[in-house]
Formats: structure tokens, C-alpha cells, sequence
């Protein structure tokens, strides 16, 4: 498995440079840190005395790292979980909040385990995760990235001003679906077909 920070690096490659989109609720931002991040973390970088776009635009990327490897992903415990789920849930966190151990813990209780369903990461989650790992070694990760991606599709169905980031212009696969698939087997990859079928009710 990739270290920690590794995986970090990958992230940060992944979500790309400054941003300050509108329909993002995230806000201004950069490498992956939104704007609300920074100033949960008081990262005035200019000392102007607030955090602002113009610090999210100063954002370092082996600050972003940082921050990543501690607050993502330490800090909430991915590392408590199996190795084979720590870089999707990883990912996740940072790319949704909490939002990704709601999608693991719902998971955990489709298959069997008793998981109270609350975004943390907590030694019942740890223990029901390595359960299933022991029950579906082969097939944990591939669960989860599913899981991860009919979030992220249902969220674009109750948000059209979301559906940009699942669905490209041209009607193919968008950002979201495709960093999904990055930690699913190609095997349970949709085809293009399948895609614009899931999204067909969009237009």
C-alpha cells in the first residue's frame, strides 16, 4: 500500500489548483482545501487579519498535503480502518466531509454489521470494517467505490446545479463518477452506455 503521504499527493494532484466555482458549496478552493477548512484552521497566510479567497490562492501545495495527512486523514481515523479501504474513504474525506464514512458505515449495515450511521469513525466502524474485509476480502473496495459512486450520482439527481460534475457537457462520464472509478475495479466500471442511461432523466 502507499504511504499515507503518497496518497496525499495523489489527492492533491487530483482535485488541481485554485478554484471558486458557484456551485460548489465548498467555496474558494485550492489543491483540494476549501476556503471554510482554512479558516477552521486560522491559515491567515497574508496576517491580514481574516481568512479570504486571497489566502485559499496562497495555499502552499505541501501545506495542502499537510493538512490532508493530518485533519483527513488522521485525525478522523481512516487509519483505524482495513489498508484496502484507507485510500477510497481517503479520498472521500477530503473530497466530501463526513459524507464518507455515512457512505462506509451504510454499507457496513447492508451487509450484516451493526454500525450506528453518524460520519465517525469510531472502534465499532473500525471493527465492522475489518469484519466485512474478513467476510468479502476481495470485494470490500470495489463495494465501497460503488457505494461512493451512486452518492455521488443521487446527489446530482436532488442538486441539478451539481449535475455538471458528474456528467460532461457531451453527455460522457464527469469528474466525480470518473475519480470514483479511480478505486474500482475496471470490471464494475459503467460503460458510457450505462452512464448516460443513469443520467438520461437529467434532461
Amino acid at each position: 500500500m502507499p504511504t499515507v503521504r503518497a496518497i496525499a499527493e495523489e489527492i492533491v494532484a487530483r482535485e488541481g489548483g485554485y478554484v471558486n466555482d458557484p456551485d460548489d458549496p465548498g467555496g474558494a478552493t485550492n489543491h483540494g482545501v476549501t476556503i471554510h477548512t482554512m479558516r477552521a484552521l486560522g491559515l491567515d497566510l497574508d496576517r491580514d487579519g481574516d481568512v479570504d479567497a486571497v489566502d485559499v490562492q496562497a495555499l502552499p501545495r505541501r501545506r495542502a498535503v499537510d493538512i490532508f495527512v493530518d485533519h483527513y486523514f488522521h485525525r478522523v481515523r481512516i487509519d483505524s480502518l482495513p489498508a484496502c479501504l484507507q485510500p477510497s474513504v481517503f479520498d472521500m474525506q477530503v473530497n466530501a466531509g463526513s459524507n464518507a464514512i455515512r457512505i462506509l458505515q451504510r454499507l457496513l449495515g447492508q451487509m450484516g454489521q451493526r454500525v450506528a450511521v453518524d460520519g465517525v469513525i469510531g472502534p465499532r466502524t473500525a471493527a465492522a470494517a475489518r469484519a466485512a474485509v474478513a467476510a468479502a476480502p476481495d470485494h470490500l473496495a470495489d463495494a465501497y467505490g460503488i457505494a461512493r459512486r451512486n452518492w455521488y450520482y443521487a446527489l446530482a439527481d436532488r442538486r441539478p446545479s451539481s449535475r455538471k460534475y458528474a456528467r460532461r457537457r457531451d453527455g460522457g462520464k464527469g469528474g466525480w463518477i470518473r475519480r470514483a472509478e479511480e478505486f474500482i475495479s475496471p470490471r464494475y466500471h459503467l460503460t458510457d452506455a450505462e452512464h448516460r442511461a443513469r443520467v438520461a432523466a437529467w434532461d
